[in-house]
């Protein structure tokens, strides 16, 4: 299988009792260095024993490096990425409160290729003909999907909280093209237009694509010819840290179970059990060990402190100031 998508660095933040406000300043025990994006669903995926591979832009950032540097240890392919020589990881901060957690995210403006990236995807996709496609739904999506079809891929496609706004059409163009589909409850309410399960996953089915709605720690809905089943089988209880990525691992997890022949509901259960796990760490992927982050910090640090100091040192040297002290 093989993940299509940006990839992140992400800086993660434990729970903290409330965000704070203008101003202010809040605590958190813990906090974490990790990545995201589509590395999470290979990752899962190679973890579940899945020959994975990851196509993205791996650029000269650091965010890029820690990609490499964790695929090279999970074991996810990256000869489906191209290298180029800027930066192109977008860089998320991750907030966990209230049982949720928030992002400010940047993009480097130079990793926001849209069609052109579209259009480097396929042809990787006739270059590597991958039995499994995992990607996202939005504009110039389709084209891609269609193209995957021909070759024979299979295709599970997810959607993000919010894209409905702009891309509703797109969203259920890529969906309808799709093998299965992979949204979480709160997206597939959102693009349905419904405010309750039963009627969201009725009006997802008329899209004529498998349906598996993702529900936390209630398990998973699975809509399919065979009807509707309920799985919650594969859950287990454990100390929630982080949501983030947990969908992805969710969904690499199922496609790994999927290429070893299982049926639908049992490949769930399987992506279950990488959701458990994936939000009992913090970050997508887990804490990730990155060489020189800590130098860079207190190299940092220090470089401000001594500029600082410099000032200080200049103003008091100044006419009039003699004697004075900050």
């Amino acid at each position: 299988m093989i993940s299509f998508g940006r990839v992140f660095l992400e800086l993660v933040f434990g729970h903290v009792p409330e965000l704070p406000g203008p101003g202010e300043e809040v605590y958190t025990e813990e906090f974490a260095v990790s990545c995201g994006g589509a590395v999470s669903s290979a990752s899962a995926a190679a973890r579940a024993g899945a020959l994975a591979g990851l196509c993205t832009e791996l650029g000269d950032d650091l965010g890029s490096r820690v990609v490499i540097e964790h695929c090279a240890r999970v074991g996810v392919d990256l000869s489906p990425s191209a290298r180029v020589r800027h930066p192109t990881a977008g860089i998320t901060v991750v907030l966990n409160f209230d049982g949720d957690r928030a992002f400010v995210s940047h993009i480097p403006a130079q990793a926001r290729r849209g069609q052109p990236e579209v259009d480097r995807w396929r042809r990787v996709l006739r270059r590597t003909r991958p039995r499994w496609c995992y990607l996202h739904a939005g504009r110039g999506v389709p084209g891609f999907l269609r193209e995957a079809r021909e070759l024979g891929a299979k295709i599970a496609i997810d959607i993000s909280l919010g894209d409905e706004r702009r891309d509703r059409d797109v969203l259920i163009d890529c969906v309808r093209l799709a093998d299965v589909f992979v949204p979480n409850e709160d997206e597939l309410l959102r693009l349905t237009g419904t405010d309750a399960i039963g009627s969201a996953v009725s009006a997802a089915a008329a899209w004529g694509t498998p349906l598996v709605v993702k529900r936390g720690a209630a398990g998973a809905v699975v809509c399919g010819p065979g009807g509707v089943t309920e799985v919650a089988e594969g859950v287990r209880r454990v100390r929630v840290r982080d949501l983030t990525g947990a969908g992805d691992a969710f969904a690499g997890a199922m496609i790994a179970a999927l290429l070893r022949g299982a049926p639908l509901t049992d490949a769930v259960v399987a992506a279950n059990a990488a959701g458990s796990e994936a939000v009992g760490r913090l970050g997508a992927v887990g804490e990730v060990e990155v060489a020189g982050i800590g130098t860079a910090g207190q190299t940092l640090g220090a470089t401000f402190i001594e500029q600082v100091a410099a000032k200080a040192a200049a103003a008091r040297d100044e006419p009039g100031n003699e004697g004075r002290h900050l």
